[in-house]
């Protein structure tokens, strides 16, 4: 079978801050169509990843690749940092962040905030980006909810909203920055449908995530970091059935109480 063409691709990345290392050379492929999940305990360098995929974060070695696309340098070690300004927006936008904290602006409606980087980053037409922005409301279950404020919908509500301004800007692929660890778990599950059903829709999505439920039933991949390294990685039934390292099985063993 042919392989889908990757939309994003890391090859040995490092991450530090200062004397700490945070990624220690780490590989990711995520091609279309493809879910992968990042699990691991807190501190193995999942979220850092994803910003670093992202351009949230600037890294000290390796190469990031979106398309096929190679991510341009100028500087080395801490002193690295993307060369190309066009080239960051352009890789941005086409990877859509959703993050644990909502991220959205108070003072502007719910339909607003889905608008404003399509309209603003994109210059899109304000008319057929309001319609696209219905859209994906309705997609997400708050299509009611479009003139409300954030302050008045539930933590579940507002992740949701998050998810739809992501999707509004069509991009290439959805990042998702542990989407349900900030919600009740009758809340959560409403967020979990939406990734469900996105995941169904074969797009492609790198997901951070402490829900081990969530990264068994929609990731094609699962990766597995401890301390900046993957430790194991493969696909979800061979990871959670039957885990090869001693480390995984802990790690598994703690979460599943």
């Amino acid at each position: 079978m042919a392989f889908a063409p990757p939309v994003l691709e890391i090859r040995g990345l490092h991450k530090a801050y200062g004397q700490l290392e945070v990624l220690k050379g780490v590989d990711l492929t995520a091609r279309q169509g493809q879910v992968i999940s990042l699990i691991g305990s807190s501190g193995s360098g999942k979220s850092t990843l994803l910003r670093c995929a992202n351009l949230l974060e600037d890294s000290q070695q390796g190469d990031i690749l979106f398309c096929e696309e190679a991510v341009h340098w100028r500087g080395a070690g801490h002193n690295r940092r993307p060369a190309d300004a066009a080239q960051i927006t352009r890789i941005r936008t086409n990877l859509s962040m959703v993050f644990q904290s909502f991220n959205l602006w108070s003072h502007m409606t719910i339909l607003q905030n889905v608008m404003e980087a399509p309209v603003q980053v994109l210059r899109r037409d304000p008319k057929e980006v309001e319609a696209k922005a219905r859209d994906y409301l309705e997609k997400v279950g708050i299509g009611d909810k479009a003139n409300a404020w954030p302050a008045e919908l539930s933590g579940g509500q507002q992740q949701r909203a998050a998810i739809a301004r992501a999707l509004c800007m069509e991009p290439k692929a959805l990042l998702f920055d542990e989407p349900t660890s900030a919600l009740d778990p009758e809340l959560e599950q409403e967020v979990i449908r939406v990734i469900k059903a996105l995941a169904q829709e074969g797009r492609t999505m790198v997901i951070v995530t402490h829900d081990m439920n969530l990264a068994r039933d929609v990731s094609d991949h699962v990766i597995f970091l401890h301390q900046g390294l993957i430790e194991e990685e493969g696909a979800p039934d061979a990871l959670f059935g039957s885990p090869k390292s001693e480390r995984l099985r802990g790690f598994l063993s703690a979460t599943s109480h």
